[in-house]
């Protein structure tokens, strides 16, 4: 390979990933300009309908017959407040809001979000996707009002607005005082907005309250085809307003929990692939964080459950309105980018290094090929031969620091019959790295390829587990690549390995084999221990058989895939661009033309003087 070729190789490389960047900057901006657009429009909206809220004349108990009564709490009432009590009282009745995005059903008991029906998405067994759905799920506003009350224990009345696709529930302490939440949904959009109003409550709530407690619970409901991969990646997140970073409970963790004392932006209850997102425009305060998974084996098809107990900011006055929102959709990076809220980082990819090779090489890279192919199989193939390309530099030079090598084993073994002795091991040592020396031999030349390739590896697994874009795509034999392939459903389970057979997997691990197995004979023997060559031969292949069974169907063939390209590379170098009886000549001129004495690096410097101390403790030790 000459260094035009190498050349073009880069070329090719960089003008792809930086057409698919220069395609996603614009794409980026152009939905940045429409959420603006529409966020101006909503927040003109929800004014709008606060005013004919306003305007509009309500039914509240007090106008059928009941007075006000102040601080006597009456026989078997609950509260002082008659409104309150009579509150308590009422038929559960539901209301919906709906666009081509989504569906939220609400409940008139406490004024709150009953399910949530993500469309044109299916669960794994084909049912409409229900990120939720029950009683169990509360948004509830806690607070003291002369007495403590939580908005869940009443039924709030309620008001439907079709025009403007909107829902009001208000929650009445007099004629002239109320709760009041307003929904508003949308068109197309994911983005749920609430505002809640406190009208005339600086008459009930203490002058000195300045924060009220928002509760938030849902059980997420399984929808993925295997329970753990998805647990694995389902979790907690929120933000803090003054970094662009997002802050994790923890992941593959069976439960978790975490008291935040300072201000928060949103809280993300995440899922593999989709969320529900809490933001609030003025920030909370503070809040209580938990999560903890379901047995697989529950009866409810529950994930696992999510807490957020949120402290808002409140100012006493005749009335105080908070602003929130809430997004409900899938984990898609580019339409969570697109809110420039930080929301896709919620995506798990990896640490920094790991991070921004998904964000610049791999993500942009999918994309671009998903705009004219259709089948991720071949996505998947293309892109694994385009990292291989733009690596393909580093794999030569290391295929021909190995050449060299091994092209040096008789010389190599010349100096061990010098120096038998184990006394001799320094000696031995030295005159083996002057030898690399004067030949110009790298021991470090094999590693650059891994170098260079342990990063993109590290990203594909976080990458392919946690793209939405392969959910319930199928290839070949695998009916999901977000999900495990299975050739046959074992009766019984195996302890790490599973109760199935990947043969995506199994194919991985053979290929691993018998790359190690050639890669081996590239090598030079004398250099290799029989041990370290006994774990990459059987125990490596056997490791990532067991860890893969139960990942992502995308990465078992994606590493499929890198060592079958890998194994063509070192067949193709090996035929066609080493010739090592001219390699040996041309080693041989170059050590002669060599100082007798070569000038020794300062690690090399080190290391003798290290093997000198060691030599010597032994000497005194005997």
């Amino acid at each position: 390979m000459n260094k035009n070729t190498i050349w073009a190789i880069l070329l090719i490389g960089a003008i792809l990933v930086g057409f698919s960047i220069y395609n996603s900057k614009v794409a980026k901006e152009q939905q940045r300009e429409q959420f603006v657009r529409d966020s101006i429009a909503r927040q003109e909206a929800m004014e709008a309908i606060r005013q004919e809220e306003r305007n509009k004349p309500q039914a509240v108990p007090g106008e059928q017959g009941l007075e006000i009564q102040e601080s006597v709490t009456a026989p078997g009432e609950k509260y002082s407040n008659t409104f309150l009590n009579q509150s308590l009282q009422g038929e559960e009745s539901f209301y919906v809001l709906e666009n081509d995005k989504i569906k939220v059903s609400f409940t008139n008991k406490g004024g709150q979000p009953y399910s949530l029906q993500i469309k044109d998405f299916k669960t794994y067994n084909g049912d409409s996707l229900l990120f939720f759905s029950g009683p169990t799920n509360k948004l509830t506003l806690d607070l003291y009002a002369g007495e403590q009350i939580n908005t869940g224990d009443f039924f709030l009345v309620p008001n439907y607005i079709e025009e403007s696709n909107s829902l009001t529930f208000s929650l009445y302490f007099d004629q002239d005082a109320y709760i009041e939440y307003i929904y508003v949904l949308e068109k197309e959009s994911y983005l749920l907005n609430m505002i809640i109003n406190l009208v005339g409550m600086d008459r009930f709530i203490p002058r000195n309250v300045t924060q009220l407690d928002l509760n938030w619970n849902v059980d997420i409901r399984h929808l993925e085809k295997g329970f753990d991969n998805e647990k694995n990646y389902s979790t907690i997140s929120y933000k803090f307003p003054s970094t662009k970073d997002v802050e994790k409970l923890g992941q593959r963790k069976a439960e978790a929990s975490e008291s935040i004392k300072t201000r928060v932006e949103w809280v993300a209850y995440q899922q593999q692939f989709f969320s529900a997102i809490l933001i609030a425009d003025q920030n909370f305060n503070s809040g209580d964080l938990s999560y903890r998974f379901y047995d697989p084996s529950n009866t409810d098809t529950l994930l696992m459950n999510c807490r957020a107990y949120m402290q808002i900011p409140y100012q006493s006055s005749a009335e105080h309105s908070i602003p929130l929102q809430f997004y409900f959709g899938p984990n898609g990076f580019y339409s969570l980018k697109a809110y420039d809220r930080s929301f896709e980082k919620i995506i798990p990819l990896g640490g920094v290094l790991v991070s921004w090779i998904s964000r610049f090489l791999i993500i942009p890279s999918f994309n671009f090929l998903n705009r004219f192919i259709s089948n991720y199989g071949l996505i998947i193939l293309l892109m694994t031969i385009f990292i291989k390309l733009i690596i393909s530099p580093f794999t030569y030079r290391s295929h021909m620091s190995s050449a060299k090598m091994r092209v040096l084993k008789p010389e190599i073994d010349k100096i061990n019959e010098k120096y038998p002795k184990k006394e001799d091991a320094m000696k031995k040592q030295q005159e083996t790295m002057a030898l690399y020396k004067k030949t110009g031999v790298s021991v470090m030349g094999g590693c650059w390829p891994m170098l260079f390739q342990m990063p993109i590896l590290f990203a594909m697994f976080r990458f392919f587990p946690g793209s939405i874009e392969l959910r319930q795509e199928g290839f070949l034999w695998a009916d999901d690549l977000s999900g495990y392939d299975s050739i046959l459903d074992l009766p019984f389970k195996i302890p790490l390995y599973g109760d199935h057979i990947s043969l995506f997997a199994l194919l991985m691990a053979l290929s691993m084999f018998f790359y190690s197995k050639m890669n081996m004979k590239q090598q030079a023997s004398s250099q290799q221990m029989p041990g370290m060559q006994g774990m990459m031969l059987y125990f490596m292949p056997l490791m990532m058989l067991v860890v893969c069974n139960n990942l992502s169907a995308a990465l078992s063939y994606y590493y499929l895939l890198s060592n079958l390209v890998t194994m063509l590379q070192t067949w193709i170098m090996q035929r066609f661009f080493v010739d090592e009886d001219k390699l040996y000549k041309q080693l041989k001129e170059k050590a002669e033309k060599s100082p007798a004495t070569p000038k020794k690096s300062k690690f090399q410097q080190r290391l003798e003087e290290m093997q000198r101390q060691q030599q010597q403790q032994m000497k005194n030790r005997k």
